[in-house]
């Protein structure tokens, strides 16, 4: 199925469809042709989202608990009925190929539903005939949701539903590169929320400064890099707003000396360039051990040769492009920086740039500087340095020198060697033989400049909340 090309796209504002004076172009990153307009939102828009969903919050808020579970199940529900096209309209705008649409698409669902299940109990500290002090969460009120590229649906959900749980409002912004998967969700829902509740606004980074610093939105929740996140967080500091941050990473693999090369090039690969790299989470360093350094890179370098990449709406694709032009600069800049340094490429690093689309080779470096620009910044492309080790204490301090802390993953038959290095390394999650096992139950978040807060699970619901402590004084003749 294809994406339609009918559909008109508007900003969805207290339940309605509002146009805007100007519109921006949409482009599919495999032709770079452009598939549709979006409205660019203006400061007035913004103001009358706010209202609306200041307005929705009171009553909103006030609904029991379980109302606002079983109307979030429900727009897992819709989105399940509207999968197919959800799945090739995320193809067209995002680039990702059929299976990783799915997995993007269903995951949201599941998402929906896992989390629609999540409440956070009130606590009950001391109860005497005397006195009773319990501890509760709070919705905060209106929140700001600033969406990524690189998985406009499922990082949207992450804020959506645990901010529609726990009795707030909500008004996402999604990416200007990707914004019809967001605006549409937005539309097909809204019979079953209160207006207001939950809006949607497409425009360009004004739009993004203006949220962070409106007076009446008390929580921004932004997934992106670490610079705009910096951004982000001065910004909001003007109101004291709540932040979740989930930035930037530049997470290490660490590959053992006991390793099948064969069998573990597979899961290094996917590890690496899962959605084109375009991944916060992407194994962005490769520390090999010396033993089996030049076997593992030989077989990454014979498996990435069988990966097929190309237009994500054909069968055979499993990488697709990079998602837009800037990006596509900015993962050249790298390319050209190995190229200027003399560091030897393994496989790739010709960007073909007469190519239809913006696509960029299945890169690996073979040991490039620890200081390079490669190893020490985050590409967020397809170009991935395979770096040597032979002692385990440096290879665990040349993990964690970095600003980043956001994943990291160990591989390696000795179990106790694997959790004991996964152990030692700074980073919110850490896989051990395995990799980008989410689950809406377990927390994630990152260390140092990869975040503030976290998203999932009880933790990440949280975040959308205050703590209040009430006190009752239950003894007669207190009260004059």
């Amino acid at each position: 199925m294809s994406a339609p090309t009918d559909v008109k796209y508007a900003n969805i504002i207290n339940g309605e469809r509002v146009g805007s004076d100007a519109t921006a172009p949409v482009y599919n990153p495999a032709t770079g042709q452009v598939i549709a307009d979006v409205p660019v939102a203006s400061p007035e828009d913004l103001d009358r989202a706010v209202e609306a969903a200041r307005a929705a919050f009171p009553a909103w808020s006030a609904r029991p608990i379980a109302e606002r579970q079983a109307i979030v199940s429900a727009i897992g529900d819709r989105l399940e009925e509207h999968a197919e096209e959800f799945m090739a309209l995320l193809t067209s705008e995002q680039g990702k190929p059929r299976a990783m649409a799915e997995w993007e698409v269903y995951g949201s669902i599941a998402w929906f539903r896992e989390i629609a299940k999540q409440e956070l109990p009130e606590e009950v500290l001391e109860d005497t005939p005397e006195r009773k002090v319990m501890s509760r969460h709070t919705p905060l009120g209106v929140v700001g949701a600033i969406v990524p590229w690189n998985f406009p649906i499922l990082l949207a959900v992450w804020k959506i539903a645990p901010a529609l749980v726990s009795g707030c409002t909500i008004i996402v912004k999604p990416s200007p590169f990707t914004p019809l998967c967001d605006l549409r969700l937005t539309e097909i829902v809204q019979d079953l929320v209160p207006a207001g509740v939950f809006s949607a606004l497409s425009g360009d980074d004004e739009l993004g400064k203006w949220m962070t610093s409106h007076p009446g939105i008390a929580k921004i929740a932004f997934t992106g890099s670490t610079e705009t996140g910096r951004h982000v967080m001065a910004s909001a500091a003007h109101t004291l707003k709540r932040v979740t941050l989930e930035l930037g990473g530049n997470d290490p693999a660490i590959v053992l000396p006991d390793v099948d090369p064969k069998k573990v090039a597979p899961q290094i690969f996917w590890a690496a360039f899962q959605n084109n790299a375009q991944f916060c989470n992407a194994a962005k360093r490769v520390y090999i051990h010396d033993d089996v350094y030049d076997a593992v890179r030989d077989e990454l370098v014979e498996y990435a040769k069988t990966v097929v990449v190309g237009d994500g709406a054909n069968a055979d694709t499993q990488l697709g492009p990079i998602q837009n032009k800037p990006q596509l600069e900015k993962v050249t800049e790298y390319f050209d920086d190995c190229k200027a340094n003399g560091y030897t490429f393994a496989l790739g690093g010709e960007i073909d740039n007469e190519a239809e689309g913006w696509f960029v080779p299945v890169t690996l470096v073979d040991n490039p500087p620890e200081k390079s620009r490669l190893v020490a910044e985050e590409p967020f492309g397809p170009i991935l340095p395979l770096l040597k080790w032979n002692d385990e204490a440096d290879v665990i301090a040349r993990a964690n020198d970095t600003v980043w802390g956001l994943g990291a993953t160990v591989w390696g038959d000795d179990l106790e060697a694997v959790e004991r290095i996964g152990r030692q390394i700074e980073a919110g999650t850490v896989w051990l033989n395995e990799v980008h096992q989410y689950s809406p139950h377990q927390v994630f978040g990152g260390h140092k400049q990869s975040g503030i807060g976290a998203e999932n699970s009880l933790h990440g619901l949280a975040e959308y909340t205050n703590h209040q402590t009430v006190c009752l004084n239950r003894v007669e003749g207190t009260v004059a």
